[in-house]
């Protein structure tokens, strides 16, 4: 078997002056410390500190990007261990999932998930093959031995991921519990939480009234109107703020935006409570919420990230048996221009009052998110999320927003992974694309090296710092 080494020039153009000039502006970026401002990685794996189970539930159990594809052609969930929600019997034993996996990893290849894996096993891992069906086991017992030392502990890998911040999302429910522990326990790590309120704003949500009820609980008193659930949403974001929170996140249908008056916003709540609300309602009553949580920022300070534009749980069977966050979520079309418009301009002006705001739908970036960022204060754009965080869709991100909004408005890079160990890989992927897009601004003679040079480090870095309060 040949030596698996990664390219030290990997993802740079081919051109040899814009290569040379993308060397020299990664070689300035690439030991910064990560900031990850935004993802789902699971704080309680620092709070218990213990080695990761096997390869397998480290690799493949947490990541929907990889059993997506993997399902694609024709795997099933249940072969891959992915766990059912209905009682549903899924394959057990770790080794024969990660053989399947292997047979299949050229389904990788040209993907951002490829790209990472590559990193994940040569770089963080010392793998010197490319993995396949023949030397599954082999770099199967090669993974899991390291699992076993101390240097592979979460903990000891956040550090040598040279991870300075690590933000959550987390549910406005939850208890921070691991979060208190990780303070309390001394060790260095900065893991701060995201306030997420979604399962209690979205009332198509099939769970909404018990999550109500459960917010109810946490609050200590019963949330019959609304005006007690705008008063249990505020003490829950400032007991967030006071456990290290600086942002908010939204996962919205769409982006639309629009305040009612007190009376229309209690018929909804109410009708909700009641069971009888509608489509129209949840369309309003999300919007109305948008508004709201904008106008919390306003006076708490904690940024606002807006995250619309995807169809959840699109395959109907895979939610039935599986749950959500499988794979089946697919972008939509999306409006930024119209639907925006009322909560930036109630808010959008305000110096206290961030807002940072995604797409999937690449064909707005510089029809509309790039002119709206270019011009309100308050409003920021967010990086290539989720389908688009790879090679091309970050290119074709600064290429369609950066003449309009220039760098300075646009927040660094977000990771987004419940993937622990994909994290340098993705920042490291993002710090390759963007040193390499200002390399061809150099080259062409657009801005200077030692400008290019500037820009990468605050793209890396400072504006990551800045935009989320860090």
């Amino acid at each position: 078997m040949s030596n698996f080494e990664l390219h030290p020039d990997r993802f740079f153009d081919s051109d040899p002056i814009i290569r040379a000039y993308a060397r020299e502006i990664y070689d300035h970026i690439k030991s910064l410390p990560i900031i990850s401002p935004h993802g789902h990685v699971e704080p309680q794996i620092f709070v218990d500190n213990k080695p990761f189970e096997n390869p397998t539930k480290l690799f493949i159990t947490p990541d929907h990007y990889l059993f997506r594809m993997l399902y694609s052609q024709g795997i099933p969930m249940e072969a891959l261990g992915v766990p059912s929600v209905n009682g549903t019997k899924v394959e057990q034993d770790p080794r024969k999932i990660w053989r399947l996996f292997a047979e299949n990893y050229f389904l990788f290849l040209g993907t951002p998930t490829g790209v990472w894996l590559n990193h994940e096993f040569s770089v963080v891992f010392g793998i010197k093959e490319k993995i396949n069906g023949k030397n599954a086991d082999k770099i199967y017992d090669e993974i899991n031995e390291k699992l076993q030392s101390p240097e592979f502990l979460p903990r000891r890998l956040f550090e040598k991921f040279k991870i300075e911040l690590l933000s959550t999302t987390d549910a406005s429910t939850d208890n921070l519990d691991p979060h208190r522990k990780i303070k309390e326990s001394g060790w260095n790590g900065r893991i701060i939480p995201c306030f997420r309120p979604d399962a209690v704003t979205d009332l198509s949500n099939p769970t909404w009234k018990a999550n109500i009820d459960l917010l109810g609980q946490v609050c200590g008193y019963e949330i019959s109107s609304y005006k007690k659930y705008i008063r249990a949403l505020e003490e829950r974001r400032a007991f967030f703020k006071s456990m290290g929170c600086t942002s908010t996140d939204h996962g919205v249908f769409s982006a639309y935006t629009h305040q009612l008056t007190d009376e229309e916003a209690e018929n909804i709540f109410q009708r909700a409570l009641m069971k009888k609300s509608n489509s129209e309602d949840a369309k309003l009553f999300t919007a109305h919420m948008l508004m709201e949580m904008a106008r919390m920022s306003t006076e708490d300070g904690l940024v606002m990230q807006i995250h619309p534009g995807s169809f959840r749980n699109h395959n109907q069977i895979v939610y039935e048996n599986f749950g959500p966050d499988k794979g089946a979520d697919i972008p939509k079309q999306e409006e930024y221009t119209f639907n925006l418009r009322e909560l930036l301009n109630k808010y959008g002006n305000n110096p206290s009052f961030t807002v940072i705001v995604f797409t999937l739908d690449e064909s707005t970036y510089s029809r509309e998110l790039a002119p709206l960022a270019g011009h309100y204060p308050a409003m920021k754009l967010g990086p290539a999320w989720w389908f688009h965080d790879s090679i091309e869709g970050m290119t074709r991100y600064r290429q369609m927003v950066t003449e309009t909004a220039g760098f300075y408005n646009t927040v660094g890079f977000n990771d987004d992974t419940r993937a622990f160990v994909s994290i340098p890989a993705r920042h490291d992927l993002a710090r390759r694309v963007d040193s390499n897009y200002l390399a061809g601004l150099v080259a062409r003679h657009i801005i200077s090296i030692e400008e290019a040079i500037k820009v990468a480090e605050d793209l890396t870095y400072n504006i990551v710092k800045k935009t989320y309060k860090l």
